[in-house]
């Protein structure tokens, strides 16, 4: 018979889906079986965490909280934490943050650590996972929506994410300025919203309620449009034109171009250099 005392060593695999200044998610899995506790370990910065799959217990401030599909947590500085996984192993999504992107989302007051993850917050966790192929524009988005949605309903007091509207016509006009000419700011959501002295919250909402469609989406609208451009005139370097219009991959710009055309940019190579070819002489 085992003893029951014996040391726990928690096997976990993390996995960084995505990292820019100011905030990095990673996927964790806990694989091992244990109920004991694990030894304690001191939070460096303010992290959020979601679970996937599964479910465990965590000990932080004099406090014993389960986390699960319905539960997660936000974690602070110097919080100390053990672990314990009497149900077997999970699958989380960790946030992490640095403390000026954290107060800038979050604001400085204080917070629950216990966050009841609803149907919308779901569906906001699962959009991130599903948006590492795009860490500046898609994934900082729904992180956005994200965070929002957490730390409102975890908050105690006003946060940024509930802050009133502004002008969006002119914010989104001079936003539609930036991306058109394609500034150094342009690079993500959280820059440009530097760039434009606005909340990220603000700017990502803007859109929707000013244009009809997200941030993101209207972005990759005209990087699909320079990329028809260069096609149009025989491009046949993929994964260059991918990489100079800020596609992770060659996927990730086929995937966007026919999401937004329905085409992959081989056929409409072809179809663009066939109607070239068959277009009137000019006078």
């Amino acid at each position: 018979m085992s003893d029951p005392r014996r040391s726990v060593r928690i096997v976990l695999e993390a996995v960084e889906v995505a990292a820019r200044p100011g905030y990095a998610v990673s996927v964790v899995k806990c694989a091992e079986d244990h109920p004991g506790w694990s030894p304690p370990e001191v939070a460096d910065g303010h992290r959020m965490v979601l679970v996937r799959r599964g479910r465990f217990r965590r000990h932080a401030r004099g406090v014993v909280a389960d986390s699960d599909a319905a539960v997660g947590y936000l974690a602070a500085p110097g919080d100390e934490e053990r672990f314990a996984h009497p149900a077997g192993g999970d699958v989380c999504t960790s946030v992490t943050f640095g403390a000026r992107r954290w107060h800038e989302l979050a604001g400085s007051g204080p917070a629950r650590p216990a966050v009841y993850v609803d149907a919308r917050l779901d569906l906001a966790h699962r959009r991130v996972v599903a948006s590492a192929a795009d860490p500046d524009y898609a994934l900082a988005e729904a992180m956005v929506e994200l965070v929002g949605r957490a730390i409102t309903q975890a908050a105690e007091g006003p946060t940024p994410a509930s802050g009133g509207r502004g002008d969006d016509a002119a914010l989104v006009t001079r936003a539609r300025e930036a991306l058109a000419a394609d500034v150094p700011a342009a690079v993500g959501l959280f820059p440009l919203a530097e760039l434009l002295e606005v909340s990220p919250y603000r700017l990502s909402r803007a859109f929707p309620r000013a244009v009809g469609v997200s941030l993101t989406r209207y972005r990759n609208r005209l990087r699909v449009g320079r990329a028809l451009d260069r096609l149009e005139a025989g491009e046949r370097e993929l994964a260059a034109l991918a990489v100079e219009l800020g596609f992770a991959d060659q996927a990730h710009l086929t995937r966007t171009v026919r999401e937004h055309t329905g085409a992959t940019p081989a056929a409409l190579r072809r179809l663009l250099a066939g109607e070239r070819k068959g277009a009137a002489p000019r006078a």
